[in-house]
Parts: structure tokens; sequence; C-alpha cells
């Protein structure tokens, strides 16, 4: 599993890196650009992510408009002839209000996890998107 990390906080970059140590590589990103450009990036070279963890408040570009960007970038991939597949993408927030929840699910996210993130609860759900066994 190839995965990218969105987080502006290192402790929770740092968890998030434990918890996927084994599973296959984790890139990082501290901040919304950041990681707009390694979507592209992994698309150009078709080599997408199957699993991107992005948080919700980041500087810069918020997590909300980040996923409407990666959707956007599948989208052209696509249409650009390239078959990568929609890569997972798990919002991971302190924010746990309806009108977030809401609008991450609208921009289709495939999960939202609520900090802090026990490892167990990250697990399930990684197994839940059939990321992991």
């Amino acid at each position: 599993m190839k995965a990218l990390i969105v987080e502006d906080d290192l402790t929770s970059r740092i968890l998030l890196q434990e918890y996927l140590k084994g599973y296959g590589a984790s890139h990082v990103a501290v901040n919304g650009q950041e990681a707009i450009a390694a979507v592209h990036a992994a698309l150009a070279a078709n080599e997408p992510y199957d699993l991107i963890c992005l948080d919700v408040m980041m500087p810069e570009t918020d997590g909300q408009q980040v996923l409407q960007e990666i959707r956007q970038a599948e989208h052209a991939a696509v249409t650009d002839s390239r078959t990568p597949r929609h890569c997972r993408v798990v919002m991971t927030t302190a924010l746990s209000d309806k009108t977030n929840v809401e609008q991450a699910i609208s921009a289709r996210c495939d999960g939202y996890l609520v900090k802090p993130i026990a490892k167990q609860r990250f697990l399930d759900e990684l197994r839940k998107l059939n990321l992991i066994w």
C-alpha cells in the first residue's frame, strides 16, 4: 500500500506513520499545497496513492479543498487516458461537527476519523476500506 499522510502537526504525522509501518510506503505532506503536488506527481507517474490520510484544518489550503482537488485530479487523469484508481481518502481531524462530516462525505471522502486516533480504530478503518486484512 502506498500512503500519503497530509498533516501539519508533527506528533500526528509521526503517529500515523507508525500505524502504517509494515503496510507499505508512506509519504508525508505538511500542508495542502504539498499534498496536491504529491497527488499530481503520483498520477503523472501512473503510481497513484492507495490511501491519503488528510487533516481538515491546515494552513494554506484546508483538507476539504484538498479533497476536492484530489478528486478533480483523478478525474482529469482518467480523461487523459490513464487509468488510476480512486484512492481512499480518510479525513483525520479534531472536528466532529455535522457540517464538516457532511462536507467531506459530499466531496467523496472514504472515511472520517476524529482525533485522537487510536491505532485499533485506524486499522479497523483501513480494513473496512479493504486496504489491509
